[in-house]
C-alpha cells in the first residue's frame, strides 16, 4: 500500500505512514515465530546429539530441513497459482516451524540404521548406506503418503474455516514431498562424504602417530 504511493509522488516528504493495530501486532508475531524456527532447530539438533552422541550425524539430518523450507514456499506458490490467494500469515508461518520436526524422521531412519549396520554386522560404510536405503524406502514412502492423504482435504477442500489452515497445509505437504525426494538422493550421499572424510582423518592422525 505504502510503496506504490510513495512511487507515485502522492505520499513524499514531510509526511509520513506509519503502520499500527493489527498490522503492527502481526509484524510482531511474525518476529516472534522466525525466534520460535530457530529455537526449534536448535532444540532438534541438540536433542539428536545427545542421542546418536555425536554432533557430527546431525549435521547430516539437519541438511533436510532447508529441502523443506523450499518445499514450503513450492507448495504456497503452487497454492496461489491454482487454488487460491493465500498470504504469509501467522498459521502458514508456523507450518515451517512444524515441519522441522516431520521431514528430519525421514533422514533419521537412514542414519540410525546404516549406523547399525556398521556397527553390527560390520559393514563399510557405503554398503551399510545402501542398505539402510533399501531397508527404509517402504517405511519412508508409506510414512509420506499416509500424511499427504490426510492432509490433501485440508489443502483442497472447501468449507467453514479452510481458509485459516490451507496455508499451512500447503506448506506441510510442499516440504514433506519435497524433502522426501531430496532426502532419499542426497542425505545417503553426503553421509557418504561425511564417512569418508571421517575416516581420512582418522587415518591421517593415525599416521602422523
Amino acid at each position: 500500500v505504502i510503496k506504490p504511493m510513495v512511487d507515485s509522488g502522492d505520499l513524499s516528504r514531510p509526511y509520513g505512514v506509519r503502520l499500527a493495530g493489527t498490522a503492527d501486532d502481526l509484524t510482531r508475531t511474525r518476529r516472534s515465530l522466525q525466534g520460535n524456527f530457530i529455537l526449534a532447530l536448535i532444540i532438534t539438533f541438540m536433542l539428536m546429539a545427545s542421542l546418536f552422541e555425536s554432533f557430527l550425524y546431525p549435521l547430516v539430518i539437519m541438511f533436510s530441513v532447508p529441502l523443506a523450507a523450499a518445499g514450503g514456499f513450492l507448495g504456497l506458490y503452487l497454492m496461489n497459482r491454482l487454488i487460491s490467494d493465500q498470504p504469509m500469515d501467522v498459521l502458514t508461518m508456523l507450518g515451517f516451524v512444524i515441519l522441522i520436526g516431520i521431514v528430519v524422521n525421514n533422514a533419521i531412519l537412514i542414519v540410525h540404521q546404516a549406523l547399525n549396520f556398521m556397527r553390527n554386522e560390520g559393514a563399510s560404510a557405503r554398503e551399510a548406506i545402501r542398505l539402510s536405503v533399501q531397508s527404509r524406502m517402504r517405511p519412508i514412502f508409506m510414512s509420506t503418503l499416509t500424511s499427504v492423504m490426510g492432509m490433501l482435504p485440508l489443502v483442497l477442500f472447501p468449507g467453514a474455516g479452510s481458509e485459516l489452515y490451507r496455508g499451512m497445509g500447503s506448506v506441510i505437504l510442499g516440504g514433506l514431498v519435497i524433502s522426501t525426494v531430496f532426502t532419499l538422493l542426497l542425505v545417503p550421499s553426503l553421509f557418504s562424504l561425511v564417512m569418508d572424510a571421517k575416516r581420512a582423518v582418522g587415518d591421517t592422525l593415525r599416521s602422523g602417530r
